[in-house]
């Protein structure tokens, strides 16, 4: 074999297992593989996943924070300003350096797939352009999906709905939307139906920000659910950060839920950025502005999380680090369980591949060896400490290592040496 990772642990509970690749795929998983291989890795009780996956991300803004100007007020519509500032003074290489910069953060993280919005207001589409190369540049190592997102809206932006079929043409692979943004509730929930239609036309999927605010009455939502299952979408269709739900009331949410379900349209939220971003206008009780995840799940619904945004003109922090987006979503969620912290580890692995629609990616022999080794024994351990990546491996090949972390203490009768983690 090409590599043995020795004595590893898995998500789903398995211990002390050895992962035999060979030619870039997993070809064997059992307690003790007899063969030799020309690379061993010693998990020593570690856990071993699968890589982590961001469902929504905006790389185009990456690494922007203080172009042209900080968001002083740290709101939403002022980050949306400020994008509308900084986008006349773009260039194609700028865009390029900075999101080649993120990828880079990215894999030492054992982030290896990552879907992308990116705005196609700019009549220059050069953000399309410059990610279009950045998917071209990281393809060895990194799946990058790009997402048509009309941020002035498909409606309201006056070129977006031609701009958006241009970014597809270019080879743009998800139509996005964001109805909540258009001039009234009745456009919004025509460019639901139009961009729908556009999709299952081209047999593409469809992501759209939906309902990101937090009036009740913003229900696109219930239009995206029904027109997935009216154009046959099943499956293909997904609705980000929805957090308008968390202020709607129980009984229509009990409608609804099973709506979302029905048309296996998927729920992808942003704990960091929803918790932020929302319940600005509250004073006290405040609300917390992610949505409904816990119900989401238990509905039968396909819930991911993403890291939405990392320092740029809506978020000052971030780095591209999934397990604090799932440590957050476990704390603002109340998701403290030991199966719902298993269920908000999937939501940044297997559920994430399944809505963006990897292949070969999983923990079996067949699938595509990459994979994670973290210092940490269990999903449990590695969201509580946001755990170090030991080893990320693509396609059976090491492409990031670190140490162990460990701090050396100096007191009486203690161990001069002690981890964080404890496998």
């Amino acid at each position: 074999m090409d590599l043995i990772l020795r004595h590893a642990n898995l998500p789903d509970g398995r211990r002390d297992i050895d992962i035999g690749i060979q030619d870039g795929r997993i070809v064997e998983l059992t307690p003790a593989i007899a063969a030799n291989a020309a690379k061993e890795i010693d998990a020593s009780g570690r856990l071993v996943s699968t890589p982590f996956v961001d469902a929504h991300f905006h790389m185009d803004a990456t690494l922007s924070l203080g172009l042209p100007r900080l968001n002083r007020s740290g709101t939403l519509l002022e980050g949306i300003a400020l994008w509308g500032e900084l986008k006349p003074q773009l260039t194609i290489d700028a865009l390029i350096e900075r999101a080649l910069r993120y990828c880079d953060m990215a894999v030492a993280r054992g982030l290896l797939a990552i879907r992308s919005h990116v705005d196609i207001c700019d009549d220059r589409l050069l953000a399309v352009d410059a990610l279009l190369e950045v998917k071209r540049q990281v393809q060895p190592y990194l799946d990058l999906q790009l997402v048509a997102f009309p941020q002035d809206g498909f409606y309201r932006s006056p070129n977006a709905q031609e701009n958006l079929i241009r970014a597809l043409n270019r080879g743009v692979d998800v139509v996005g939307g964001i109805p909540h943004f258009e001039r009234t509730m009745a456009e919004g929930a025509a460019s639901v139906r139009h961009l729908c239609e556009i999709a299952a036309a081209r047999g593409l999927r469809v992501d759209m920000h939906c309902d990101e605010t937090d009036d009740p009455n913003s229900r696109h939502i219930e239009t995206l659910a029904a027109e997935t299952l009216r154009t046959g979408l099943e499956g293909r269709v997904a609705g980000s950060h929805l957090t308008s739900m968390h202020s709607m009331d129980n009984y229509y949410v009990s409608k609804l839920l099973p709506l979302i379900a029905e048309s296996g349209v998927a729920a992808i939220a942003n704990p960091l950025i929803n918790i932020t971003l929302q319940g600005r206008h509250d004073s006290y009780p405040k609300r917390r502005g992610m949505t409904r995840v816990p119900e989401l799940m238990a509905a039968g619904v396909d819930v991911a999380f993403g890291h939405d945004c990392v320092m740029d003109p809506w978020y000052s922090f971030g780095s591209a680090d999934m397990l604090e987006v799932a440590h957050m979503a476990v704390h603002v969620g109340q998701m403290t369980s030991q199966d719902a912290i298993a269920r908000c580890f999937d939501a940044i692995t297997v559920n994430p591949a399944r809505i963006l629609g990897l292949a070969d990616y999983g923990l079996e022999p067949g699938c595509r060896a990459d994979l994670v080794v973290l210092q940490a024994a269990d999903p449990f351990e590695a969201i509580r400490l946001k755990a170090n990546r030991l080893f990320v491996i693509r396609g059976g090949v090491v492409i990031s290592e670190a140490p162990v972390q460990q701090s050396a203490l100096h007191l009486a009768g203690r161990p001069e040496r002690v981890e964080l983690s404890c496998p």
